[in-house]
C-alpha cells in the first residue's frame, strides 16, 4: 500500500517509470508542485491540483491543449508553453486513492524564475512578455476556453462574498474594514466598463506574478510564462494590473515603485498596443489601483474564514498579507497623477483618455 510520504514518487512513476527523485518547486499558495528527476537526467514538473480551488481540474489540461496549439500556429511566437506529459496509458492525469488529481508538464530547462526584479531591464522584459502573450492570444476566441475558476478576477463578486462573511464574523481588523469601506465604490469599474461595451473579454493568464515568468539564464530574456491553471476568458486589465501589483510592490514599505511600473507598461504596450482600443488605455489606471485592493480583499476574507484558500504558516499571515496589499493600493492612489501622466504619455495620439 502506498503511504502518503511515497505517494508523489508513486504518481511520478506513472508518468515516467524512470522517475527517481522529487523536490518541491516554487512557492505557490494553491497547488503542490514538485520537480521530478529521472535516472537518465531528464526533468518534468508534477502537480497535485487543489480541488477545493479548482473543482473541475480536468478543464485545466483541456485549456492548456487549446492554448499550446494556438500559440504554436502564431508567426513570431517567442514564448514556450509547457507541454502536457502523458502517462504510459495515454492519460493526462492520475487520480490517487484519496481522490487527489495529479498532472505532469514538461520542464523548461536553463531558465530561472525571480522573486524580485534585478533591474529595469527585467521589468521591461516582464511587461513585454505579458503583452506578447496577450497579443498571441488576441485572435483566439476566449469562449473556446473553459472558465476553470468562475468568479476569479471579478472584484465585485469578492466584495459581495466579503460582506457576507464579515456580517457573520465577530472580530474584524479596523484598518482592513475601514479601507474596504472607503474603496468599495470603485470595485466595479472594470466590470461596469465591460457591461457598457467599453472593455471586452479576451484570453487572460489570470496569475501573472513575477515568479511565473521564466528568464533564460544565459540571455536574461523571458522565454516562458508558466502556471497556466488560471488561463480563462477575462479582461486583460486584471492581468496587467496584477503584474504591476506583483512587480512594483516594495515589501518593506508597501510602496508602489513608479519607475518599475513605467518600465513594465512600456514593455507591455509595445506588444499590447497592437490590439488595444482607446478604452483599453483609458482603464489602465483603474486596473493598477484595483488589483492590490482585490487581492487584499481576498486575503482578508480568507483570514476571516479561517484561512481556507491560501496556504499560511501562521494564523494571522493572511491578515498581514491583506494589510500590505491595502497599503500598496493606497500608495497607488497617492501617485494617481503621475501614473495617469505616464499612461497618457504611452497612449497613441489616436486614443484619448477619460
Amino acid at each position: 500500500m502506498t503511504t502518503e510520504t511515497s505517494l508523489p514518487h508513486h504518481i511520478a512513476r506513472q508518468f515516467d517509470a524512470s522517475a527517481c527523485a522529487l523536490a518541491p518547486l516554487g512557492n505557490g499558495l494553491i497547488n503542490d508542485t514538485f520537480l521530478v528527476s529521472t535516472t537518465d537526467g531528464r526533468h518534468f514538473v508534477l502537480q497535485r491540483i487543489n480541488q477545493q480551488v479548482f473543482p473541475q481540474p480536468l478543464l485545466i489540461n483541456a485549456n492548456l491543449s487549446v492554448l499550446s496549439k494556438h500559440i504554436r500556429q502564431q508567426p513570431g511566437a517567442r514564448l514556450q508553453i509547457p507541454a502536457i506529459v502523458y502517462t504510459a496509458a495515454g492519460e493526462s492525469h492520475v487520480q490517487d486513492s484519496q481522490g487527489g488529481l495529479w498532472r505532469a508538464q514538461s520542464f523548461i530547462a536553463n531558465t530561472q524564475s525571480l522573486e524580485s526584479l534585478r533591474n529595469l531591464d527585467d521589468a521591461r522584459q516582464t511587461g513585454y512578455a505579458l503583452g506578447h502573450f496577450h497579443r498571441l492570444l488576441s485572435n483566439l476566441n476566449p469562449l473556446s476556453l473553459h472558465d476553470t475558476l468562475p468568479g476569479f478576477h471579478i472584484t465585485p463578486t469578492y466584495l459581495n462574498h466579503y460582506h457576507n462573511i464579515s456580517s457573520q464574523t465577530c472580530g474584524t481588523d479596523p484598518f482592513c474594514a475601514d479601507f474596504i469601506s472607503n474603496f468599495q465604490d470603485r470595485a466595479d469599474r472594470l466590470e461596469t466598463a465591460q457591461q457598457q461595451g467599453r472593455l471586452y473579454l479576451r484570453v487572460i493568464h489570470g496569475d501573472p506574478k513575477l515568479n511565473n515568468f521564466l528568464f533564460a539564464k544565459d540571455t536574461a530574456s523571458i522565454v516562458s510564462l508558466i502556471d497556466l491553471d488560471t488561463v480563462k476568458p477575462g479582461l486583460v486589465h486584471y492581468d496587467i494590473g496584477d503584474c504591476l501589483r506583483s512587480c512594483c510592490h516594495d515589501p518593506v514599505t508597501d510602496h508602489f515603485n513608479l519607475d518599475i511600473g513605467a518600465a513594465i507598461l512600456t514593455g507591455y504596450l509595445s506588444e499590447a498596443g497592437a490590439f488595444f482600443s482607446p478604452d483599453d488605455y483609458a482603464y489602465l489606471y483603474a486596473a493598477i489601483e484595483l488589483l492590490p485592493f482585490e487581492l487584499g480583499l481576498r486575503f482578508y476574507t480568507d483570514y476571516l474564514q479561517g484561512n481556507r484558500y491560501f496556504k499560511v504558516s501562521a494564523p494571522e499571515q493572511n491578515l498581514h498579507r491583506a494589510q500590505a496589499q491595502f497599503r500598496l493600493c493606497a500608495s497607488v492612489a497617492a501617485q494617481q497623477a503621475a501614473l495617469s501622466a505616464l499612461i497618457k504619455q504611452l497612449t497613441p495620439d489616436k486614443a484619448t483618455l477619460d
